[in-house]
């Protein structure tokens, strides 16, 4: 068990200017910014951050709302991390996530979901290298 997890506040809330509320959500649930950068990804850069879902009907769809605008990419702290940010968030689809989940109040749909969340320790290791190098991090 690890004591980081990835995140990244999608294009669709941060259009939505919910990056702050959001922000303010994890902080006020224990989590500690240990990186965090506004940025963009092109087609080629979010193809690579979602490769392992090339081979699914939604992987086009997905690269492309990827890049579609600015996303906020963070690093975070808490002990037992990527379980409870994965709480935190809640569902993929917002219509099934729990009251006062980030995704029951920002998301839209299951595709604009509002947030994304490392799946398990490994990944949170890999997808924060992905966005920032040890220089980055405290």
């Amino acid at each position: 068990m690890s004591n980081r997890t990835f995140t990244m506040i999608k294009p669709d809330a941060y259009a939505s200017g919910y990056s702050g509320a959001i922000l303010q959500k994890i902080e006020s649930a224990g989590f500690k910014l240990v990186a965090m950068k506004l940025t963009r990804l092109s087609a080629e850069k979010a193809g690579e951050f979602y490769a392992v879902h090339k081979e699914r009907p939604f992987y086009g769809e997905l690269v492309e709302f990827m890049s579609s605008g600015p996303i906020v990419a963070a690093i975070l702290e808490k002990d037992n991390a990527v379980a409870d940010f994965r709480t935190l968030i809640g569902a993929t689809n917002p219509a099934n996530a729990e009251e006062g989940t980030i995704r029951k109040m920002y998301a839209k749909s299951v595709g604009e979901n509002a947030v994304h969340g490392s799946d398990s320790d490994e990944n949170a290791a890999i997808e924060g290298s992905f966005f920032f190098s040890a220089f980055e991090r405290i």
